[in-house]
């Protein structure tokens, strides 16, 4: 059976799960937490070069990098799609999947889940509010802006859900596990459309799936109890 090493909670690796529960693919998630001391398995970066989470091994095959493996899935198990067939809606595709992880991880989620969870409960380090407000200040409203532009559009790239979609949902996911609201008045669209991604059955039950180890990291997840209420 497929296995997916990484931590549901994470972006990346919760991208792949839900690429791999909406294309039916069986698949055990191996845990795998690179920022703790010594929880990464001693053949980790044979896994994973980079050392960073998610990876597969598929037999004898072995991946890392979440698009790689999402795209690897496309191939593997092309239906449903998650890449749209027009070439332009396709490369659209790949841009946003790349901007959600350069963009909204790399300048949103990925600091501010550092100075919340990481730093204080991990490694010992005092949270630093400046740098959560120097975030939240020029960050957000620059990545989220863009983003509620792009979802007037309803899907990002073409007229179904695709990677893209799943991508940047994923961050956002995130983002409010952490406690930092949507601001569904001034991003209503991308409001929207978080709302109908998370919707999906696939990316309903991984979000199930990870609901024990959210809380038991006591991370908040009452934004989808209120919108499934």
């Amino acid at each position: 059976m497929l296995k997916i090493h990484g931590v549901p909670i994470s972006v990346h690796t919760r991208k792949v799960i839900v690429a791999a529960l909406a294309k039916g693919i069986a698949h055990e998630v191996v845990p795998v937490v690179p920022v703790i001391p010594d929880n990464p398995p001693p053949n980790w970066r044979e896994l994973s070069p980079t050392g960073k989470i998610p990876a597969i091994t598929d037999g004898d095959f072995t991946l890392a990098d979440s698009s790689a493996i999402c795209a690897y899935f496309e191939r593997t198990h092309p239906a449903p799609p998650l890449y749209p067939t027009g070439a332009r809606d396709y490369a659209e595709a790949l841009a946003i999947e790349q901007y959600a992880g350069e963009g909204v991880f790399r300048g949103v989620v990925h600091p501010l889940f550092h100075e919340v969870f990481v730093h204080p409960k991990v490694q010992g380090i005092p949270t630093d509010p400046a740098r959560i407000a120097a975030v939240l200040s020029k960050e957000v409203p620059e990545v989220f802006g863009y983003l509620d532009r792009l979802a007037a559009r309803g899907y990002l790239a073409g007229d179904a859900p695709s990677i893209a979609d799943i991508a940047v949902a994923s961050n956002l996911v995130t983002f409010q596990y952490i406690g930092f609201a949507l601001d569904r008045a001034r991003y209503p669209r991308l409001a929207a459309h978080f709302d109908r991604i998370v919707a999906l059955p696939a990316f309903a039950a991984a979000l199930d799936r990870e609901r024990g180890v959210v809380e038991s990291m006591k991370l908040e997840r009452g934004f989808l109890e209120a919108k499934a209420a």
